[in-house]
């Protein structure tokens, strides 16, 4: 029995409305495909005219907060009194806070230069295609890397004092070491809310793990030199400021 043909060539002006594709997804890639297919909206006006709508609500909001509050901004400039503590604008102050800890060349060149250079260069090396478990092979020698790796850089992070990097690099190696032993076993097993959120970080992948740990990192040291610094850059409670 011939079964019909699901494929049909359109040549009106309906043929762009929806397409079909045919994609051939080797077996180490990640696809996802939709269960059913949605209505597509051209840029303009549809998105267009939405993003407009929603900045001229965003103005009047901000318009009518002017008006009854008045912006944070401090005395005159005065070239002759330098403010204490010289704070850089939120976004430098994870930097800023890292200057505290490292020698300038370090805090402010390479660890910058450093990361610039891994988001140029990870694109083109295969990382973590396939979304793998972090332990869904559990060899001894990744474990032992995993260690070896971590402990180094827990020594540098210690020897410069900078425990607001080690603290939660700390928690983060402690949970993925943790994680290499199954859920009936080891820690997981003194509760039920241990078993599920073994069960919720069990498929998580390297790259997600490094991911929430970088972004962790830059979330503590801001709120650091926001709320937890003083004059001198001394270490004060957010109610002493």
């Amino acid at each position: 029995m011939n079964q019909p043909n699901p494929f049909e060539i359109e040549t009106g002006r309906e043929a762009i409305k929806l397409p079909r594709r045919i994609a051939l997804v080797h077996r180490s890639l990640p696809a996802r495909f939709m269960t059913q297919e949605e209505r597509r909206v051209m840029t303009f006006p549809d998105l267009v005219v939405r993003e407009a709508v929603a900045l001229e609500i965003l103005l009047i909001g901000l318009g009518l907060l002017s008006l009854f509050y008045d912006a944070p901004l401090e005395s005159m400039a005065n070239p002759n009194k330098t403010p204490n503590p010289a704070k850089a604008p939120w976004y430098f102050l994870g930097l800023q806070e890292l200057l505290h800890y490292f020698p300038p060349v370090v805090a402010g060149v390479l660890i910058p230069l450093l990361a610039v250079i891994a988001l140029v260069v990870i694109p083109y090396f295969r990382v973590n295609m396939e979304r793998k478990a972090l332990w869904s092979e559990r060899r001894p020698e990744g474990l032992m890397t995993l260690v070896v790796a971590a402990a180094l850089f827990l020594s540098v992070l210690a020897a410069f004092h900078c425990y607001v990097v080690f603290v939660p690099t700390l928690i983060f190696v402690a949970a993925m070491v943790a994680l290499h032993q199954p859920a009936d076993r080891g820690p997981w097993r003194w509760s039920p809310f241990l078993t599920r959120l073994h069960g919720w970080l069990w498929p998580r992948s390297l790259a997600v793990w490094l991911m929430s740990w970088f972004v962790t990192v830059v979330v503590v040291l801001t709120v650091t030199g926001t709320l937890f610094r003083g004059p001198g850059w001394s270490f004060v409670w957010p109610w002493q400021l």
